[in-house]
């Protein structure tokens, strides 16, 4: 069987994901490792003999895939966080990254551990993958060929034996914290509007008008000067039914259909008049509302005012559902492929409307092979570039930082003439998974032996010891510098903390504990910032430690 393997790599590979991810769906406690589990099958397959390895391309090609796609979700909330406290969230997790490297660089000094191990025990407590590729992508730069291979076997080992309490310290310091703490998460409800989040659902609800002083203002004006975060659909006045328009007067005994969160339609019911007994979205007389895929290249990337839907075809769009969240149809907001968006219109021209949009499942499932394969390689060539830094030290993104920087920015600029830079929803998730689990594969059968023999061998207690010290006292440090120093709300804060170890296992658990969406936020925040800071301070360390 062993010689099976050795000899045809990709039964090996399939071998490894088939028998790590269905372990990583085992929860203890509502938590697992999820596909971080296929990274210890590896381990545990590459122990069984050194000649059970993966061929390196395998895991370089995993990791581009894995944080090209993660960029390219991520850039619209990276840039988003800066109008609020961006800024200073991504300070805090920087100040805690580094204090996580001071720490590392200390404990290994008075612990005697090398420097290859190191390295990797820094991006094993903190639980960032492409860090640890950046670390051996300089080792194989750096060390003669002869040696290479061996030494980049140790980062990995130093990895895999503090990755375990990267996850479990956070958790205990989340879990342990917010009751040492009395945390009210739905006492935080207050500040999550400034965050753009809510805890309720869209509604839909029928408002008869009974103030007159609504008649002044277009409904354009009434929404901006109240701060209203509605939708308005169809107007009813006598027995004539039409849409609402921004410009539009509401007359007193009008009947208005408006889409939001209950606490928002209150609000709107309070200023306009009283809830209505009749439901305007149930009469499809004349118009006609419908979920229609957003597939048309010429649409994706835009925002929806500048689609003039109006004006073309007497048509408004109430929500957009991403993935499996719907969302508020604001004007500001830019359309991507896969997005399903609920339009209301005349029956005539619901047809042209789909056209327009595109509606097409098949064009969603597609990706567009040669703008991803353009923007990929940017990416690549941008990590290749060496980058100086003071005191003679030459650094470079490598294949992780690379396609991340590049792909936040790409994000950020949705589109450059014809070519839409983002992914369909599905796609990226997709590649996020496939990409994941090539490198953790990978390198997990390339370290299994290497892991094995250290810990026979009494080393690899104490990087496991010192990792988790590294991991329990990083966790401490931000949580308690964010809520007690910064104020920060601890919905938002768990979920930067996930953010700044880049660990979707903390991240689910940040969301079970208070039941929102604001871990999300906090999360996309932060995410780019922290894994390029790792990545870059993970081969500043080997570089130190090596001279």
């Amino acid at each position: 069987m062993i010689a099976l393997l050795t000899e045809n790599p990709l039964v090996l590979l399939f071998v490894v994901t088939a028998i790590g991810y269905p372990l990583g769906q085992i929860k203890i406690r509502g938590t697992s490792l999820g596909v971080s589990a296929v990274l210890f099958a590896g381990l545990a397959v590459g122990a069984l003999d050194p000649n059970l390895k993966l061929p390196e391309i395998i895991y370089t090609l995993g990791l581009a895939l894995f944080v090209y796609a993660v960029g390219l979700s991520s850039g619209p909330g990276f840039v988003a966080s800066f109008r609020r406290a961006g800024l200073r969230d991504n300070l805090l997790v920087i100040a805690v990254v580094l204090l996580a490297a001071a720490l590392t660089v200390a404990l290994a000094g008075a612990l005697g551990i090398k420097p290859t191990f190191t390295a990797g025990m820094f991006t094993g407590s903190l639980t960032n993958t492409p860090a640890l590729a950046a670390v051996l992508e300089y080792i194989k730069g750096a060390a003669p060929q002869s040696v290479s291979d061996q030494l980049a076997l140790e980062p990995v080992v130093g990895y895999s034996v503090a990755y375990p309490m990267g996850v479990i310290g956070m958790l205990l310091a989340i879990y342990v914290l917010q009751r040492v703490w009395k945390v009210n998460y739905k006492g935080e409800a207050a500040a999550l509007r400034e965050y753009g989040v809510s805890n309720e659902s869209l509604h839909n609800r029928t408002i008869l008008v009974t103030q007159a002083d609504a008649a002044n203002q277009t409904i354009e004006a009434l929404t901006r000067s109240c701060g209203w975060e509605v939708i308005f659909g169809r107007v009813k006045r006598g027995e004539q039914l039409s849409l609402a328009s921004g410009q539009m007067r509401l007359q007193a005994g009008d009947l208005v259909s408006a889409v939001g969160a209950l606490e928002e339609l209150d609000k709107v019911a309070g200023c306009l008049g009283e809830t209505s007994e009749q439901r305007l979205e149930y009469d499809v007389s004349e118009f006609e509302p419908r979920r229609i895929f957003v597939s048309n290249p010429r649409v994706a990337g835009r925002r929806l005012k500048d689609l003039n839907l109006q004006q073309q075809f007497g048509a408004i769009v109430t929500r957009v559902r991403r993935g499996d969240v719907d969302m508020l149809a604001q004007g500001n907001m830019v359309l991507e492929p896969g997005d399903r968006v609920r339009v209301v219109c005349h029956r005539q021209r619901m047809d042209a409307v789909s056209a327009f949009f595109g509606d097409s499942y098949r064009a969603i499932s597609e990706i567009d092979v040669l703008t991803f394969s353009l923007g990929l390689t940017l990416g690549l060539l941008l990590g290749i570039l060496p980058i100086p830094l003071p005191g003679g030290v030459t650094l470079k993104l490598g294949f992780a930082g690379g396609p991340l920087i590049v792909a936040l920015i790409l994000s950020a600029v949705g589109r450059t003439g014809p070519i839409v830079w983002s992914l369909p929803y599905g796609a990226n998730l997709l590649l996020r998974q496939i990409g994941l689990i090539l490198f953790l594969a990978a390198v997990g059968t390339r370290a299994g032996y290497a892991f094995v023999s250290t810990l026979s061998q009494g080393g690899g207690l104490v990087i496991f010891a010192a990792g988790a010290l590294i991991t329990c006292l990083t966790a401490l440090a931000m949580l308690w510098a964010g809520y007690k120093l910064l104020k920060i709300p601890m919905g938002l804060l768990i979920g930067m903390l996930a953010g700044m170890q880049t660990q979707p296992a903390v991240l689910g658990f940040a969301l079970e504990q208070t039941g929102n969406d604001l871990p999300n936020i906090g999360y996309a925040a932060v995410y780019p910032v922290a894994m390029i800071a790792k990545i870059v301070l993970a081969q500043v360390i080997i570089t130190v430690l090596l001279r």
